[in-house]
């Protein structure tokens, strides 16, 4: 595991959003989302469709981080796309990530943002450009 898994959950960011990183292997990842009074609120007290793009984007460069070559690193999101398919209501929200495609300079990520009762809410496609090791 590298420093980027061991020090996930400590994130400034991630803490503010309660994001944390339940599942890795290679080219997949989960992150979980625990709704609390802070979550920013969308429609009907669902999660904001801001956060589900984050948790898509997250959870995507996650992915690529559990088999990335050494020395080389995610250079930064190239492209992300989120069909929001529902509200996302439920205690907590699950990213699921998985690699389909590894360049030698973008890698493809496929996301599901499901809730705790299994009902997809959204689904995302990140693609990442990829820095080689110098």
């Amino acid at each position: 595991m590298n420093e980027f898994f061991r020090t996930f959950d400590e994130h400034p960011f991630h803490q503010y959003l309660g994001l944390k990183l339940v599942e890795a292997m290679p080219d997949f990842v989960r992150l979980r989302l625990e709704k609390t009074a802070t979550t920013p609120a969308g429609i009907g007290g669902s999660v904001n469709g801001g956060v589900l793009a984050t948790m898509i984007d997250m959870a995507g460069v996650a992915a690529v981080f559990t088999k990335i070559a050494e020395g080389s690193q995610p250079a930064g999101t190239a492209d992300l796309n989120v069909t929001y398919l529902r509200q996302a209501q439920g205690q907590w929200l699950d990213a699921e990530a998985r690699v389909i495609k590894r360049g030698r300079q973008l890698c493809t990520i496929e996301v599901r943002v499901i809730n705790d009762e299994q009902v997809l809410c959204a689904i995302g496609r990140v693609l990442y450009a990829l820095k080689a090791a110098v």
